[in-house]
């Protein structure tokens, strides 16, 4: 490969990177806004605001009161979530790829770990992944180093620079560096919208085809 080393493991974030569920993650954020008194996100403002997990975003937001916004977040969203999910392009192909030459693989997000391992067993792909962490899973989110630890533990892969991190956004990248990991960034804008001077991408591909293009490169 070119760019990157060739891959002992690969770890990857969830929306945005493997799969699209923005829209029902902004029907029931706008449900929580309206119950507090809050002007509703877009789409395209849930996506560039909710990159970190609940409970570090959820104070900010609602204060002494976050606790029950995330339950009336998480009332609405059980309620749609599966029928919003929509694998994105180049997805499985890049999973059925890596699986074929027996890369171990594992899912970091910060999306609560239940709803995140449902979505990946609706779509029948918990059977690819050692490991699917989500926020709360952990001792800490990401960007912390943590649940990279977690979804390693039991490949035999130990965090470092025979893995790839495979991530949208900043947070990913911050993990991916807390942990010595390859940072590889997926995101179909150039430049991308948010400021990656303090951790920088080993790599900065357009999606999943792209990344595939540069496993078998």
């Amino acid at each position: 490969m070119s760019r990157l080393p060739r891959p002992d493991a690969v770890l990857f974030d969830w929306d945005s990177t493997l799969v699209d569920n923005w829209g029902g993650i902004t029907r029931a954020l706008a449900v929580t806004f309206a119950q507090y008194g809050l002007d509703p996100w877009s789409e395209e403002q849930t996506r560039a605001n909710a990159k970190h997990s609940m409970r570090d975003s959820f104070p900010k937001l609602f204060g002494d009161r976050w606790e029950d916004a995330a339950q009336l977040f998480y009332d609405s969203f059980d309620n749609i979530h599966l029928d919003t999910l929509r694998p994105l392009p180049g997805s499985l192909d890049l999973l059925e790829a890596l699986a074929g030459e027996g890369v171990p693989m594992g899912v970091v997000s910060n999306k609560n770990g239940t709803y995140l391992r449902k979505e990946a067993g609706h779509l029948g792909w918990d059977r690819y992944f050692n490991k699917i962490i989500g926020a709360q899973d952990a001792a800490h989110d990401k960007p912390a180093a943590d649940p990279i630890h977690l979804a390693l533990d039991g490949t035999g892969v130990t965090a470092g620079p025979g893995v790839w991190f495979v991530g949208d956004s900043a947070v990913d990248l911050a993990c991916a560096h807390a942990a010595g990991c390859v940072p590889v960034l997926l995101h179909p804008d150039d430049p991308h919208p948010e400021d990656l001077t303090a951790h920088p991408p080993a790599v900065h591909l357009f999606g999943c085809s792209a990344l595939l293009g540069e496993l078998r490169g």
